[in-house]
């Protein structure tokens, strides 16, 4: 993921999320000890700070929690991005997420999003980035 400023750049612990990333799959942390999964990950569970941690992959499932329109953002590369929704969305398997929100194929939903909280969503790979669009019904 090198040569590009507005990626991460992976270390020996986070390359398995990223590389699962890049393969279309959200992975979360999971704690043996007290059994609650968590993100972003840790090599610790931040709630009973047992290092009994494993990698699971999530259900890819999350509902909108709160969300905000970015309309002016200079630091690159959201500057050439804007009106985008960041937003923090709630797992299915119960942790919180910061995210953006996007269109049906990867674009942005625009300045005026039809979102609620609560919208049921589905995580999207954008350049090996998890985004989430809204869950259409067919």
């Amino acid at each position: 993921m090198t040569g590009r400023f507005d990626l991460p750049e992976p270390d020996t612990f986070t390359r398995t999320y990223w590389d699962a990333a890049a393969e279309g799959r959200l992975l979360i942390r999971r704690c043996g000890a007290c059994g609650r999964a968590h993100h972003y990950p840790r090599e610790f569970c931040p709630h009973c700070w047992s290092e009994d941690v494993t990698w699971e992959t999530a259900s890819g499932r999350a509902t909108l929690y709160t969300w905000s329109v970015v309309h002016r953002n200079d630091l690159p590369p959201f500057s050439d991005r804007v009106p985008y929704v960041a937003a923090v969305v709630e797992l299915a398997e119960g942790p919180r997420m910061m995210t953006e929100i996007v269109g049906e194929g990867g674009d942005r939903v625009g300045a005026d999003p039809d979102l609620s909280g609560g919208t049921e969503l589905e995580v999207a790979f954008r350049e090996g980035i998890p985004v989430f669009r809204t869950v259409t019904r067919g």
